[in-house]
């Protein structure tokens, strides 16, 4: 035990006092907060005006269909599919007579495409003139008239809350969406990470035959333990310097920058990039302050560790295996490594669906079984504990990753022993499976 607490602190030390450490740790939280306020402005900047002559056969569109901030109709005469580049126009709309019995094709002609959510806001709008329109039909009531019950009408919201029996608490579906993503994705993150990072030490150290020298001290089990739990001590430290990191580069950010651009953010969060409806990465209506407010946090960040920590030994003894079973060529380490990356793809794939539906008997399954657990629970855990997740759940899928790990521990320990001083043969999965089982 002395000797693996002495290769787990070299380890850590080793890396924690590199300059790579030290420039991803600190440098990174602030390219995140710069590429997230470049992309806002560049977004704000560059804004697409798109005008659009109609060409109308019904007569009423010009009354009823309205554009927004990004595209503008015109029913200007005279203007065709021939001229209308000429004009000014980016693009031209035929509406055709249109009729209650069936659907009728209206045509958009262009040169420069609108995209996805400006072909997206056209439809709105038209589905909206048409609304309208029918509206006014049968009610009389004129276009001004509608605008000012809708926006009169826009004085209620409904706030969810958590059945927790006697007592209820206040809680958000799409805020806990977007933790849940956010802790999934960044468990998802680091897996790879730093299980490619204990791979690629241990064949450093058999292909610089150091392996050699340090297993005639020290049983090869406990030089694959020390690897892993160093390098997993450095993934904790750098996640938390980021989580400090980012909440003080954050709180600054409030601070140094104006009111204007903080309504800026919002609005294009709250619009699509067209400035027309949201096809959205993230959910409207999402406020940091409101998501952390509704979030059981130290639970949260207790599961985060957890399943980060479990995970990470999960799958790092498995990329542990393969590193001491390649040489010195890279293609074999990326051959043996597909079965290892699959179910954490997987996972991941997985977990997008969790985070939308997460009682779905998938969600619920994947976030138990220790392959998949630490990437999906963390989905589901936001959305609440014991209400979305019961106790049972959380205490079996835990239960399950311990004993996952320890399997996996064991078994590339039996691999490790092998392959970190066999060299010159080409190593597969069948070989490994031989050596992991043959008597010692």
């Amino acid at each position: 035990m002395k000797k693996m607490w002495l290769i787990t602190r070299r380890e850590y030390l080793t890396r924690v006092r590199n300059k790579t450490f030290l420039l991803s740790t600190f440098l990174l939280p602030l390219v995140f907060m710069l590429f997230i306020f470049g992309a806002v402005l560049i977004q704000l900047k560059t804004q697409s005006h798109h005008r659009i002559a109609v060409i109308d056969a019904n007569g009423y569109f010009k009354d009823y269909l309205r554009g927004d901030s990004t595209i503008t109709y015109d029913f200007t005469p005279g203007i065709d599919t021939v001229n209308y580049q000429q004009k000014g126009y980016t693009a031209v709309l035929i509406i055709p007579v249109l009729s209650d019995s069936g659907k009728s094709e209206c045509r958009l002609k262009y040169k420069k495409s609108l995209g996805l959510i400006g072909t997206e806001s056209l439809k709105e709008h038209i589905h909206n003139a048409i609304t309208d329109h029918m509206i006014f039909e049968k009610t009389a009531l004129s276009r001004p008239k509608l605008d000012s019950i809708r926006s009169r009408s826009d004085f209620t919201q409904v706030e969810s809350y958590e059945d927790n029996g006697p007592t209820a608490k206040a809680s958000s579906s799409t805020s806990s969406y977007v933790v849940g993503y956010a802790s999934g994705i960044l468990i998802y993150l680091l897996t790879f990470i730093y299980g490619a990072a204990v791979m690629r030490g241990v064949m450093e150290e058999k292909t610089s035959r150091i392996a050699e020298v340090v297993v005639s001290s020290v049983r090869p089990f406990e030089l694959m333990m020390g690897k892993i739990t160093g390098i997993g001590a450095v993934g904790v430290t750098q996640f938390l310097l980021w989580v400090i990191l980012l909440g003080g580069v954050g709180f600054v950010a409030q601070i140094v920058l104006s009111h204007d651009m903080w309504q800026h953010v919002e609005q294009a969060r709250q619009a699509g990039p067209m400035g027309g409806p949201a096809i959205r990465t993230t959910p409207a209506g999402f406020d940091l302050s409101n998501a952390l407010g509704n979030i059981n946090l130290v639970l949260l960040i207790f599961c985060f560790l957890f399943y980060f920590i479990g995970g990470y030994l999960f799958y790092s003894a498995l990329f542990a295996a393969v590193g001491s079973a390649v040489n010195e060529d890279p293609q074999e380490a990326q051959s043996l490594m597909l079965p290892i990356t699959l179910p954490v793809v997987f996972s991941f794939i997985i977990m997008s669906v969790a985070v939308q539906d997460p009682g779905a008997p998938l969600a619920v399954w994947a976030s138990i079984i220790p392959f998949s657990s630490p990437i999906v629970m963390m989905a589901r855990i936001p959305f609440g504990v014991p209400g979305t997740v019961p106790w049972w759940q959380l205490g079996l899928s835990m239960l399950l990753l311990v004993l996952g790990f320890l399997g996996t521990t064991w078994l590339a320990g039996r691999i490790y022993r092998t392959g970190i001083l066999l060299y010159g043969k080409k190593p597969s999965w069948k070989l490994m499976w031989k050596w992991a089982f043959q008597r010692q």
